[in-house]
């Protein structure tokens, strides 16, 4: 029978119930909304941070203690979460970021010189990087777990505390090792004082900034290269001017050239920090200054490799890839040392055919141009290949003519033509293994080398030197006549798919370009300087500067 009772124990049970459930869900529901409110409050303050360095003069960037320990240059306290400037070094915490931004000044990019027509110092306090030396006692800086000791943001310099007033000549910067690649600010300030704009002028202007004055662009790529870019520009900027360094995804590289036509003619040099079609990039922009008649402001193009590939930088011996190993500072040393070649460059005219009517697609070309089996792996034709396995079933090439001259080819699936020594990633495709005696290749004869594949697995042993490609012979003027099939083709890394069309290749013109020549021995230095009596070339592509020996 029902009693009182079991009611009462019932509305209790349930009250408990509720009220446990009440505080389940707040003890759940806050929490979220707490993060919600955070994440929003983050988030605002990001973008408010960001407007924030983008109206700064300084070039701020987020630290903590975690990212980079440093000190804040205005308390003098340990930074948990705050900013550094990649171009003169100045370091604040979160609260004193706007005083610091007011009080702290950057490096000026344009400043007339001092009375006595030196350049003064610009000191920082504190930060100084790891392993500096005192310039007057010669013992090691910055080792006081406190903001202690300068640094000069243009020669780098750095100074104890204590021997600050024993520095000689403290109120003169010689702009230190690199002053040689330096854009000073008084060299642009004087540019802008100018009446006439001559390039006479600029060559007078330069004799204050020292003999062997070549000062470097540096032209960055920041979407190359697994993000080193973004660090690579705020390491340059920390050595260099700031106006000399250009970060390609804000500025194209024909604005950023423009700062060559107000520097001496013939000394400048760019360093290109990307991969093969960021430096192809930049020479179509120096062959636009061509075009505008600003051919004696032309630079000399060096590179620093990011991201794969990389047969250009390999050629002129740069390397295959960046991957920080060794300081910008040595980057800098290495292109003071480098030496100036010439580089054949050459256009790839696409004629489709039956579109009479429509222009030809046209290309520049630096390294290699080729069709097949290595265009569809860079254009990731392989689930349409395993769909038409017919699709390499018979010979792609109606004809191929070099210089005019028609060539009997065998049953290939691909043709390779080729301007510098490597291919597909390091490959020494003309060489192959080195077993056949075969023409050597240079880069500023005006010939092209051009080979056959039998096929993506040809291909493939052909990069792990187990087998050798069909060479086909060299020539100043290339031509192919396509099939009806549609077929991918690639002009330095860059692929797409093409219907049937004549291809026409021919030379272009030729860029100045930096050879790095550290891996030579003496004795290769003497055999060179005795044969070679032109413009140097890469040893690792020499070419007889005579004619080819085994034209097609």
């Amino acid at each position: 029978m029902y009693k009182e009772g079991d009611e009462v124990q019932d509305d209790c049970g349930s009250r408990e119930e509720w009220t446990l459930l009440f505080w389940t869900s707040l003890a759940v529901i806050v929490p979220v909304i707490i993060t919600l409110w955070c994440s929003a409050q983050r988030s605002k303050r990001k973008t408010h941070m960001k407007d924030f360095f983008r109206k700064s003069k300084h070039g701020w960037h987020y630290t903590d203690l975690f990212n980079k320990p440093t000190y804040c240059c205005v308390c003098s306290q340990h930074i948990l979460q705050g900013a550094f400037c990649d171009c003169c070094g100045v370091c604040a915490d979160e609260q004193c970021l706007r005083r610091a931004d007011r009080s702290l000044t950057c490096k000026e990019i344009m400043a007339p010189s001092s009375p006595g027509g030196a350049m003064e110092h610009r000191w920082v306090r504190g930060n100084v990087p790891l392993a500096s030396y005192c310039a007057v006692c010669k013992q090691q800086c910055g080792t006081q777990p406190k903001l202690c000791d300068f640094r000069c943001v243009w020669c780098q310099a750095t100074v104890h505390d204590d021997c600050m007033d024993s520095l000689p000549d403290a109120d003169q910067c010689d702009l230190g090792e690199f002053h040689s690649l330096i854009i000073p600010p008084h060299y642009l300030y004087r540019v802008n004082k100018l009446r006439r704009r001559h390039p006479d002028e600029y060559s007078k202007l330069a004799s204050s900034c020292g003999s062997g004055w070549t000062p470097v662009l540096v032209l960055a790529n920041t979407r190359s290269g697994n993000n080193m870019g973004e660090v690579l520009l705020g390491e340059f900027r920390t050595l260099l001017n700031p106006v000399q360094v250009f970060d390609l995804s804000e500025l194209t590289p024909s604005k950023a050239l423009q700062l060559c036509t107000l520097l001496p003619p013939g000394s400048v040099r760019v360093l290109v920090c990307g991969g093969d079609g960021t430096v192809g990039w930049v020479l179509d922009a120096i062959d636009t200054m061509k075009l505008k008649g600003q051919d004696q402001f032309m630079p000399r193009v060096t590179i620093l490799p990011l991201g794969t590939g990389n047969d250009l930088s390999n050629t002129l011996g740069w390397g295959a890839g960046y991957a920080g190993e060794i300081p910008v500072e040595q980057v800098l040393r290495n292109v003071l040392d480098a030496e100036v070649v010439k580089m054949d460059r050459w256009k790839v005219q696409v004629a489709s055919k039956g579109l009479y009517f429509r222009k030809p697609k046209v290309l520049s070309m630096n390294n290699y141009f080729s069709v097949g089996p290595d265009a569809l792996m860079a254009l990731s034709f392989h689930t349409h290949r395993e769909k038409t396995p017919s699709f390499f079933s018979s010979r792609i090439i109606n004809k191929l003519e070099l210089d005019g001259e028609r060539v009997a080819l065998p049953s290939l699936e691909g043709i390779i033509v080729c301007n510098i020594g490597y291919w597909g990633g390091g490959c020494r495709l003309w060489e192959g293994m080195g077993d056949e005696p075969c023409p050597p290749t240079r880069l500023d004869d005006g010939l092209l080398e051009v080979v056959g594949v039998f096929g993506s697995f040809h291909c493939a042993q052909i990069q792990v030197k187990l087998a050798n490609p069909v060479r086909l012979g060299q020539a100043h003027t290339v031509r192919l006549v396509l099939k009806s099939s549609k077929m991918p083709m690639q002009v330095d890394g860059e692929p797409w798919a093409q219907g049937p069309c004549t291809i026409t290749i021919t030379h272009k013109t030729q860029a100045l370009m930096l050879y790095h020549s550290s891996e030579q021995t003496d004795d290769d230095d003497d055999e060179s300087s005795a044969s070679e009596t032109e413009s140097p070339t890469p040893h690792d592509s020499p070419r007889p500067a005579g004619p080819a020996s085994a034209r097609a």
